[in-house]
């Protein structure tokens, strides 16, 4: 097999884990939030916006390790927004270590718009 179908497979490979693993501590916290507050009563008349501690990732992980369900949640979904993220940084290393300067130059460039967009907007 040579290199690129390796990368290409090892891609794969971590976007199904990705998926697999966002989904996965979702539904955890989906399951931990309906134990707590499954039988509350819905009040829809008032909008209460995302407490103040779920707006930032050290909120959200600071949470997460509590067990709190909503913090999960907030996590699987922050690990749903990594995967593809991460796709493109495997990209990165793989054309690095094939050492295609052209695809090293591209794929960089989108990985900076991507955390730029994540972190700096």
């Amino acid at each position: 097999m040579n290199d690129e179908a390796r990368l290409e497979q090892l891609i794969g490979t971590l976007l199904r884990s990705g998926v697999i693993v966002a989904a996965a501590v979702a539904a955890l916290g989906g399951i931990v939030y309906l134990a707590r507050h499954g039988f509350e009563p819905a009040y829809y008349g008032v909008f209460h916006g995302e407490a103040q501690d779920l707006r930032s990732v050290h909120g959200i992980l600071h949470d997460a390790l509590l067990l709190r369900g909503r913090a999960v949640i907030q996590l699987g979904i922050l690990l749903l927004i990594a995967t593809p993220i991460a796709r493109v940084a495997l990209t990165l290393v793989g054309f690095a270590i094939m050492r295609d300067r052209r695809y090293v130059a591209i794929t960089a460039v989108v990985l900076g718009m991507l955390l730029y967009s994540l972190i700096g907007s």
